[in-house]
């Protein structure tokens, strides 16, 4: 009784955008038996997915010495892949619905032929080989590689293109990737994008996303609102505005979330755990609290407007907008603000890379969202106040690795607003 082995998997660059997928069979001895990878033109990332289980499939049908007794373990990071064909899971969509037929049709081949499945999820790191092949298939590249002579002994089929071990690569001339400017887009990036430069390729790739809370009545008034305050809830215009941010993060989302790779963190205050609720229940997900993304404490500023603020010592408004050492009477500096969301953003480093997710998304408020930005980008205090923040409008990061605020990072959305069409601005 033997184990063959297949690791598949799938991108899609826009989700939905050029899509390709990529497979390859290991014999009992962990030798390579087959390579696939091809072209889907513009698809979505779990059709890719799919696509990919399915050419791993034909290939073990196609090539590998099955005896009954024997097991194919199919291992992919695409738990929705896995959990379905598993049948843990259920399948909704049409598309899925069509390709999850066609793979229980080769499933079934196999079972007739006395061979068992083993379906298993494996973290992104451990399927390294398939999602190279995949990104050839993105990049426009058809790859058949049959190492039949690598494979263990017995009779094999070896397609028409050459003798057994033969490497073979057949340029396609049907799917041409779309430029690069069709698929760059300034908003968060969904599962299976590839990065976009080869040094990335070093660590794990993860994307930050920073929401502002929707409006609330002191927002709306123009009232200082800071820890320690008042607490206002959302406004009926700020529920709004959260629910349009939950829709538009939840559509961009929903593949990863499905797989577990999202997580939603809020501040402690009302306003932002009501905004990230949004998100996270769009997501099926439960939101997680860090204080340390609170808004900055104003103490006895906290309830009053700037003018008001103004009026009991003239230029304290210029001087807290300019100076990051500006003394709030019991309440924080910049500068202590900055120091715990920075420490707060090194922890979801270190989560998102050991726990290998796609996206964290951080609901929080104006100047703790700032002071995140501020560290990563390099931009200082009181430049910073010129990066747009608008009430429920959100940025993202893209991060190499945990080295955070210091390592790779870029910018690919900035105060991204699109969902808040024509509700009022506040």
């Amino acid at each position: 009784m033997a184990t063959w082995t297949i690791e598949a998997d799938g991108g899609s660059r826009g989700n939905p955008g050029v899509a390709g997928y990529g497979a390859l069979v290991r014999d009992p001895a962990g030798a390579l038996l087959a390579e696939r990878a091809a072209p889907l033109g513009r698809a979505s990332n779990n059709v890719a997915e799919y696509t990919g289980l399915l050419a791993g499939l034909q290939a073990v049908l196609d090539l590998a010495d099955l005896s009954a007794g024997d097991t194919v373990a199919v291992r992919m990071d695409s738990k929705l892949v896995i959990e379905q064909m598993a049948g843990r899971w259920k399948i909704k969509h049409p598309d899925m619905q069509r390709l999850a037929q066609e793979a229980q049709g080769l499933c079934r081949q196999l079972r007739d032929r006395g061979v068992d499945l083993d379906w298993g999820w494996i973290p992104r790191t451990r399927n390294k080989a398939a999602d190279a092949l995949s990104n050839d298939g993105m990049d426009g590249r058809t790859v058949a590689r049959d190492h039949v002579a690598a494979a263990a002994p017995g009779p094999r089929a070896v397609d028409a293109a050459g003798d057994a071990g033969q490497d073979v690569e057949v340029p396609d001339e049907t799917h041409a990737p779309e430029p690069p400017e069709a698929v760059e887009e300034s908003r968060p990036t969904s599962a299976g994008a590839s990065v976009r430069d080869a040094g990335a390729r070093r660590g794990h790739r993860w994307q930050l996303v920073l929401l502002r809370h929707g409006v609330t009545e002191f927002t709306e008034t123009y009232r200082i609102d800071g820890r320690g305050g008042s607490n206002p809830p959302l406004s009926p215009l700020g529920e709004q505005q959260a629910a349009r941010a939950g829709d538009a993060l939840g559509e961009l989302l929903a593949a990863p979330a499905a797989e577990g790779r999202v997580r939603v963190v809020t501040s402690s205050l009302r306003r932002a755990q009501q905004t990230g609720r949004a998100v996270a229940d769009a997501l099926r997900l439960e939101a997680a609290t860090d204080a340390r993304f609170d808004e900055q404490a104003f103490g006895d500023w906290d309830g009053r407007t700037w003018s008001e603020v103004d009026r009991d010592g003239a230029g304290t408004a210029r001087a807290f907008a300019q100076d990051p050492a500006c003394p709030v009477p019991g309440g924080e500096t910049h500068h202590e603000v900055a120091e715990r969301v920075v420490e707060g953003l090194r922890d979801i480093a270190r989560q998102a890379v050991d726990d290998e997710l796609h996206t964290v998304v951080v609901a929080a408020h104006r100047i703790a969202v700032m002071t995140a930005l501020e560290a990563v980008l390099g931009v200082a205090y009181p430049r910073s106040w010129a990066l747009g923040q608008h009430p429920a409008a959100f940025h993202t990061l893209e991060f190499v690795g945990a080295e955070v605020p210091t390592g790779f990072a870029e910018l690919s959305g900035l105060n991204v607003r699109h969902h808040l069409e024509g509700l009022p601005v506040r």
